[in-house]
């Protein structure tokens, strides 16, 4: 069972947000951070691609990164496709850099990165697909 965020805010945040991270990267297309970063990409977003493992190669024809703070551009949002214990280190680097939103792919759920996030004033979203909420 998904957790349930009113319809506004999740549009609220994809129509405002310009520039997304994906942490998780993967240069394989039959993985879901490479569909969604296609997604992403088509529906008009700057996205950048994170991923220590592809560091310098290219997913997409965007240049890879080893981390977020790597990227010397403003990111409005985080998309995490990263396992849970990695979760928090990443809304920790999500504060540091100063993004907007905090977005944890399905099947992730991290009260305690979520509090702290929104403790730091970033607006967060757990277990949702932002290429599923794109096409609604």
């Amino acid at each position: 069972m998904s957790i349930e965020y009113p319809e506004s805010y999740l549009c609220d945040i994809l129509n405002e947000v310009r520039t997304i991270a994906v942490v998780g990267a993967s240069s394989k297309k039959h993985r879901d951070s490479y569909k969604v970063m296609q997604s992403l990409i088509k529906n008009g977003y700057k996205v950048f691609p994170i991923n220590p493992n592809e560091s310098g190669k290219n997913i997409l024809n965007l240049e890879c990164f080893p981390s977020l703070d790597a990227v010397k551009e403003n990111i409005d949002m985080v998309n995490i496709f990263r396992a849970h214990d990695a979760v928090m280190d990443i809304a920790k680097d999500a504060i540091k850099i100063g993004a907007k939103v905090l977005w944890m792919q399905e099947g992730i759920v991290h009260h305690e990165a979520a509090n702290l996030a929104t403790s730091a004033g970033l607006r967060v979203v757990m277990d949702r697909c932002p290429k599923k909420e794109l096409i609604k």
